[in-house]
């Protein structure tokens, strides 16, 4: 069940930043982040308590109907007085703009009498078991005051306290910017001149978001991305938004992850989310054209987590490649000394990851793409007349689109000519595939890898069971195509592994039986890969046969 996006339902508006346990003291003492004194003259006659104990309770059915329709309620004490809050989820990460319902209750328990304005009543009518139990709570130290910045009064909260759930607890400590009136993009100037004093990120989760996941043992845990759910009736403008902040939440979920255990299936998923998000730039293009910053946003992108690919190669040849070649060859000596040389070489591989993920440049860059997502010059219609000119150039090319899209138009006929662009790229790369040079059949992957992101980006926007059913057709022939090239793409990197082993700059430490057992893998590994170019060339066929769920 959705959650109602009419104009008239109370909004909120507020970046959620994350910090470590001395970073609220410092940011306490920042002179963009004290009182502003035209409001606290305005206050004098009902002045705001500086510091509040919070104890909020989050509620929920036994089956989780609440969260499954992405709705949250808790009740907050705050003194004496008990506040009932309804809150819609967000897919997105850091800024909060969603449905709020805030009503006083007479004490901690839910009073559903005052809900009928509200998404829950119907929820819980369609629950199997609609008993509302305590799922966990939260217990925040929260300091406020009003800010003056840019054009906006902001509320900054500084919380600091615990989420206490049945399975373990959890830390918290957030920076709270809250828009009373004015601009969406003070908020990220404000944040932004506060993360050059204090390591700030984006806040990856909420705090009932971060309860939940400690609930069902998925805080520290990799996840893969999310579906991305889009109205039928979306425009271009909310489709791109929707998709690039599902990708930067994929993507902080897993930094977090990484940066707290480096588990390697954290480090394939943020690499994922922003191959994904790469893929958004590259689909919308036509829509981002006048927008000046969209290209360099995505080159900067690229540029910063190049770093990322070469760990990840390491991590995949030591999972997988490597113990299937030492099974292989059980009593070939070298294998163990080949094993810990890259081992080691994965480490500082991983060494650097953390090195780029903790800097400055990269906690700034995850918070321009936010700020940009919101506030972007894209969101409107630029050099209307001109795009309409291009528009009509590109008319004469069939299934071409035009530079220029306005963001107001319907993103089902945006999606339907961006993907059949892509498929005849596919089929005109693709052809001959068995015979093509690495390079040419990598170009057909991406193409691929990008076809099936669209796939997933923009299949919401086809509703009903014979589009459901082409869909899942559509992808899983797609994904065979992606399999075999991916596990060629595989036998490359592979071999770049063991060449820079043994090419690299003193060799001659290497022991000889160790270069030797290199060759033997390499040789190995490519070993199948006529078999692997034949089933990629039927695959590719197959793809071209199916009816693609657009049309």
């Amino acid at each position: 069940m959705g959650v109602p996006q009419e104009s008239d339902v109370p909004q909120e508006i507020e970046l959620k930043l994350q910090c470590e346990a001395g970073d609220l003291a410092e940011l306490s003492r920042h002179p963009f982040l004290q009182d502003s004194p035209q409001d606290a003259a305005s206050d004098q006659d009902a002045p705001r308590p500086e510091t509040a104990l919070l104890t909020s309770t989050y509620f929920d059915t036994a089956e989780g109907d609440l969260r499954a329709a992405g709705l949250t309620l808790r009740v907050r004490r705050d003194g004496d007085r008990f506040v009932q809050t309804v809150k819609a989820a967000s897919a997105g990460a850091g800024l909060f703009d969603r449905a709020e319902w805030e009503m006083p209750v007479a004490d901690e328990a839910p009073d559903l009498a005052v809900l009928g304005d509200t998404p829950v009543p119907a929820v819980l009518e369609a629950a199997s078991d609609a008993d509302l139990a305590p799922a966990f709570v939260t217990r925040v130290e929260r300091r406020t005051r009003i800010v003056r910045y840019g054009a906006s009064r902001i509320e900054a909260a500084f919380d600091e306290g615990r989420i206490e759930t049945r399975n373990g607890d959890a830390p918290l400590w957030e920076l709270e910017l809250e828009l009373i009136e004015g601009r969406p993009d003070d908020l990220f100037t404000l944040a932004q001149a506060l993360a050059e004093t204090v390591p700030l990120r984006l806040g990856a989760l909420s705090k009932s978001a971060r309860g939940f996941s400690l609930l069902d043992g998925t805080l520290r845990r990799p996840s893969k991305a999310r579906p991305v759910r889009l109205s039928p009736e979306a425009t271009t403008g909310e489709a791109f938004q929707a998709i690039a902040q599902a990708c930067l939440a994929h993507l902080r979920r897993n930094e977090d992850v990484f940066l707290h255990n480096r588990h390697v299936e954290a480090l394939h998923q943020l690499r994922v989310a922003l191959r994904r998000l790469r893929s958004a730039f590259t689909l919308f293009k036509p829509m981002l054209a006048n927008d000046p910053v969209a290209a360099p946003l995505r080159e900067e992108i690229k540029r910063i987590s190049e770093p990322f690919g070469h760990a990840r190669n390491l991590d995949v040849f030591l999972a997988e490649t490597l113990p299937a070649e030492m099974a292989r060859r059980p009593d070939e000596a070298g294998l163990d000394d080949l094993r810990r040389r890259l081992e080691a070489e994965r480490d500082r591989a991983h060494d650097g990851v953390i090195a780029t993920l903790e800097a400055q440049e990269w906690r700034s860059l995850i918070l321009d793409i936010a700020a940009w997502l919101e506030t972007g010059a894209w969101r409107t219609r630029r050099e209307a007349e001109a795009a309409e000119d291009t528009a009509a150039e590109g008319a004469g090319r069939e299934g071409a689109v035009p530079e220029g899209v306005d963001p107001q138009a319907p993103a089902r006929d945006f999606a339907a000519t961006v993907l059949n662009k892509v498929l005849r790229r596919i089929r005109k790369r693709g052809r001959h595939l068995a015979r093509l040079e690495a390079e040419e059949r990598h170009r057909v992957r991406i193409e691929a890898k990008k076809l099936r992101y669209g796939a997933e980006f923009f299949g919401s926007l086809y509703a009903g069971k014979k589009a459901h059913k082409r869909h899942k057709a559509f992808v899983s022939t797609l994904s065979d195509l992606q399999d075999h090239l991916g596990t060629l793409n595989d036998q490359a990197t592979a071999h770049m592994v063991l060449s820079s082993l043994v090419t690299g700059p003193d060799p001659s430490e290497i022991p000889g039986e160790t270069v030797f057992a290199a060759g033997l893998a390499a040789g190995d590994n490519e070993a199948g890969a006529k078999a692997l170019l034949k089933a990629a060339a039927a695959a590719h066929a197959e793809l071209l046969d199916v009816k693609p769920f657009w049309r």
